[in-house]
């Protein structure tokens, strides 16, 4: 069994209790999915009405998105600490600003594609950064990550809830302008908390070029696992949820744009109740057992959904799934930071999110190809099934855990 957080008690960050994540990262992440979350219900139908895009042209949006934060990711964890944790934060939401503002005045669809491709190195910068000073908490890592995902997903519910209004009663624009202004105030929050929230003093500089520090992440039990399964979630989080969802909200159930946020919104809320309940139990059980339940849950909602198209189900529906993808979101982060020592934090969480946005490179290309060229519920049934075999396989790797952990005993 991995170690539970908890039994090491050594805190890279000096004088921050475990049970408090530095809280002007808290609020720069908030900011930053207040603004994501505004453009969630309301970017696809901005392609659709401004470039006639099919299902596919939107789906296209999350894997430029994705291969910006691809090639992000990895860099961001070998220079976290060499060229500052606060600086690279900062930085990274001044460049989502600026593709912002870049994605209102752009009428060509392959340039507005690439603007979001710079908003996505921008998104590493900042996340990669943030997650790493979670994962640092050894003290207490399930909760910390817990904290952070709450702060995102806070932000989503308040973003989603008012996307739809802001598109259809502002301008098909303003939800840009919205995110754009607060990435501006997200970067003016960390420069000012970072001296104090963000520095680990005892964090020691990796070599930029000594790529053998990927190789000894990947080959620590688990990793791969881990990796692989949070690629996954994010491909049918990107691939179905994000982007084909509120289009299954609009045409099975006939939904108006702000009723589409609304319920997008009662997904978000899930997530969040989720995310608080799993704060108090990832540093006190098995986390891959969680990891297996919670999973098995996703793959039942997420197959179900396909013949539900009566408003109020489908608020439920959209509800219980963001509640068990919350359920699931932080726990391979902290396996990752049980196992791997603690000065390849950075290099871990930075090929754990590279191979994690390789999920959304491929799942919308995936999920986009199997709607347009099948039927749009296709998608769900098709993630159901890969979210089932995850389960198995955590299971399993639990099941073996314990065994190693019994003979050893």
């Amino acid at each position: 069994m991995e170690p539970v957080a908890g039994q090491d008690r050594h805190d890279p960050i000096e004088g921050a209790p475990p049970s408090r994540p530095p809280r002007g990262v808290l609020a720069a992440a908030f900011l930053f999915n207040l603004g994501q979350g505004v453009l969630r219900p309301s970017l696809p139908l901005y392609l659709q009405q401004f470039f006639g895009a099919n299902y596919r042209m939107v789906t296209l949006i999350p894997v430029v998105f994705g291969a910006g934060k691809w090639a992000a990711n990895l860099p961001t964890g070998y220079l976290l600490d060499r060229l500052g944790r606060g600086r690279l934060m900062v930085a990274g939401l001044l460049v989502i600003a600026a593709s912002d503002v870049a994605s209102v005045v752009v009428s060509i669809y392959a340039t507005f594609l690439g603007v979001r491709g710079v908003a996505g190195m921008g998104w590493a910068m900042f996340g990669t950064v943030a997650t790493t000073i979670m994962v640092d908490r050894s003290a207490a890592r399930g909760r910390a990550i817990s904290f952070l995902l709450m702060s995102e997903t806070l932000g989503l519910l308040l973003g989603s809830l008012a996307g739809g209004s802001i598109y259809q009663r502002v301008a098909p624009t303003g939800p840009f302008v919205f995110e754009a202004g607060c990435m501006v105030l997200g970067a003016t929050v960390v420069a000012w908390s970072a001296p104090r929230a963000t520095l680990n003093p005892r964090a020691t500089p990796v070599a930029v070029r000594d790529w053998r520090l990927v190789r000894s992440v990947v080959r620590t039990r688990g990793v791969q696992l881990m990796s692989v399964t949070n690629a996954a979630v994010t491909a049918i989080q990107t691939g179905t949820l994000v982007f084909l969802f509120p289009l299954y909200l609009a045409e099975r159930g006939g939904l108006r744009p702000e009723t589409v946020g609304y319920l997008v919104g009662l997904g978000v809320l899930g997530r969040l109740v989720a995310l608080w309940l799993i704060s108090s139990l990832s540093d006190r059980r098995d986390r891959l057992r969680l990891l297996a339940l919670g999973l098995g849950a996703h793959g039942v909602l997420l197959g179900s959904l396909t013949v539900v198209t009566e408003p109020v189900l489908l608020g439920f529906w959209s509800l219980m799934i963001g509640a068990s993808a919350g359920f699931i979101a932080g726990l391979p982060t902290a396996i990752v930071g049980d196992r791997v020592a603690p000065a390849l934090h950075g290099v871990a969480i930075g090929w754990l999110r590279t191979i994690t946005d390789a999920g959304m490179l491929l799942g919308p290309l995936v999920m986009g190809t199997l709607a347009d060229a099948v039927h749009l519920t296709t998608p769900f049934v098709c993630a159901a099934l890969l979210v089932f075999v995850l389960a198995w396989l955590c299971h399993r790797e639990a099941l073996a855990a314990s065994s190693v952990s019994e003979a050893s005993a």
